[in-house]
């Protein structure tokens, strides 16, 4: 189980992410999670979106770089050692995490994790096999 993400490229100049969620809302597009990096020149906005294909498009034609990739999201109970007990799932393997952001799915229940791994298919094996919830696009 994978899901689409959208990652917008901009400089790390003042106003420059107020375009793309303008953008968005005028589409009628949810976000429902963010991540935001930053560099000294540049910054990274990922997102997970109600209707990625369409996002892509519209980012795109408006001159943003784009990048669309698939990650892994999961739900973890939001209670101390919760964040233990997922990471404790890949103890022992080789898969690479290369970033992760969280958001609250309910407060004191639970929290989403979204994961970009360099073997998102191993991960989610790992993650089922440890009853750990992986959840799809519909779902968020």
């Amino acid at each position: 189980m994978r899901i689409t993400q959208i990652s917008i490229f901009a400089e790390n100049k003042p106003g420059h992410v107020t375009a793309p969620f303008r953008l968005l809302a005028d589409a009628q597009i949810n976000i429902r999670a963010l991540s935001l990096a930053d560099s000294k020149y540049f910054g990274i906005l990922r997102m997970i979106v109600s209707d990625s294909k369409k996002a892509a498009e519209l980012l795109k034609e408006a001159g943003f770089l784009v990048k669309v990739t698939e990650v892994v999201a999961i739900q973890v109970p939001d209670v101390p050692g919760g964040m233990a007990g997922v990471m404790d799932a890949l103890n022992g393997t080789s898969i690479n995490i290369e970033y992760m952001y969280a958001y609250p799915f309910k407060a004191g229940e639970k929290a989403m994790l979204i994961f970009r791994f360099d073997d998102p298919d191993a991960a989610v094996r790992k993650f089922q096999e440890a009853g750990i919830t992986v959840v799809g696009q519909e779902e968020l």
